[in-house]
């Protein structure tokens, strides 16, 4: 009788250390990669600040374009030596070509 029950006690044994045993290399390996994750942080933050400030000179840049261009439109070119536009209107002296 004695020996079913040592044989029971044993699996359960066997079984709850295969559990514990698990869960603490799960707990090991997530404590690696915090550690891992925790070290990089600076690094990335340092990174994404540089292209946050790419982003933002481009932008500065292209408003700046884009209100000189305005400005120029607003206030017209200084350049009179065009001469006069073209009618639609013939002249007197010239036959018209039908």
């Amino acid at each position: 009788m004695e020996r079913p029950l040592l044989t029971v006690l044993l699996l359960v044994g066997l079984f709850i250390g295969w559990a514990v045993g698990s869960a603490y290399a799960r707990a090991r390996r997530g404590w690696t990669d915090y550690q891992t994750a925790k070290k990089s942080v600076p690094g990335a933050r340092r990174g994404a600040w540089l292209l946050i400030r790419g982003v933002a000179v481009k932008a500065a840049v292209v408003g700046l374009l884009l209100f000189g261009a305005v400005a120029y439109a607003a206030v017209g070119s200084d350049d009179e030596t065009a001469g006069p536009a073209p009618t639609s209107s013939t002249t007197q002296g010239e036959p018209s070509r039908r």
